[in-house]
């Protein structure tokens, strides 16, 4: 069967990137900004669609997520919009960090209550993370945080690894659930340390220490143990992985939303801007190389 690999920009035509986001990639506690949780949304909304009128009935597509911390609020904009169109239907969904938090979020609110309670998953999903990032006395992309980081690892100043993460993704998504029967087959990314390569979970594996395994920063957070390995983000080596939603699903289009651009109009020059598009590479080499 022939796939085709869409981008977001090709699924809606004349959507902008979305706005200009200042080196907030580093932590799961950035505040997200006003207004902000749903933004990609806001940008489908004002877009023109693709000429769907060529479906004929429904189009069945996998989706592949990329992870960015906070800025998965802006893939939660786009779920959104897809799951208002009936049209689409969702066979699978590969995804890293946050990327692979809205798959198991979009996948245990479909179970529940179809689309809409697809869409209700996600909402909780995004207001719950920007509640918890609200309270935070020291975001995680802060200057002051990047100063600690250089000095104490989080074996030292979060030895019993708190990460609010947890309860929120418990509250959220039912994963006994979903590895008993998911209304979407779903494939998540994480970065085995000691071999240096990515590890897939799939729903029979899926669990909140995967998902945190998938969204591990090694700054912030200690190597999630399953099993006999270890595990930091899934972005750093497969953000996203593409050949599972190729060859796990019937499929014949993949669509990747993708929040870390590929390219920049200006060079970046101070430190802030430098660190940001150094990132912005580091997470977009493995989907250069799947490409």
């Amino acid at each position: 069967m022939q796939r085709t690999i869409r981008g977001f920009g090709r699924l809606f035509e004349q959507a902008g990137a979305p706005p200009h986001r200042e080196a907030e990639v580093s932590g799961w506690t950035t505040a997200l900004r006003s207004g902000g949780a749903g933004m990609g949304r806001a940008v489908v909304r004002g877009a023109k669609a693709l000429p769907l009128p060529r479906f004929i009935g429904r189009r069945t597509i996998s989706l592949a997520l990329q992870g960015g911390g906070a800025h998965g609020a802006f893939t939660w904009g786009v779920l959104d919009r897809l799951l208002e169109d009936e049209r689409i239907v969702i066979d699978g969904i590969s995804g890293s960090s946050a990327g692979a938090m809205n798959a198991a979020a979009l996948a245990s609110g479909w179970r529940q209550g179809g689309r809409e309670g697809a869409r209700r998953a996600l909402a909780e999903l995004w207001e719950r993370v920007s509640d918890v990032a609200s309270l935070s006395p020291l975001p995680a992309s802060s200057g002051a945080f990047d100063l600690i980081a250089q000095v104490l690892s989080p074996y030292h100043f979060n030895p019993l690894d708190v990460n609010p993460l947890r309860r929120i993704l418990e509250q959220v998504i039912d994963f006994e659930a979903l590895r008993r029967d998911s209304p979407v087959k779903l494939f998540v990314a994480a970065t085995d340390v000691r071999l240096g390569r990515a590890r897939v979970f799939e729903n029979s594996e899926l669990s909140v220490d995967s998902l945190l395994a998938s969204a591990c920063l090694p700054h912030v957070h200690k190597a999630v143990e399953i099993g006999d390995a270890h595990y930091w983000d899934g972005a750093y080596t497969a953000n996203p992985s593409i050949f599972p939603v190729i060859f796990g699903c019937k499929s014949a289009d993949v669509t990747i939303v993708q929040i870390e651009p590929l390219m920049v109009s200006k060079l970046p020059m101070s430190a802030r801007q430098i660190e940001n598009r150094r990132s912005q590479i580091v997470f977009n080499a493995s989907l250069y190389r799947e490409l």
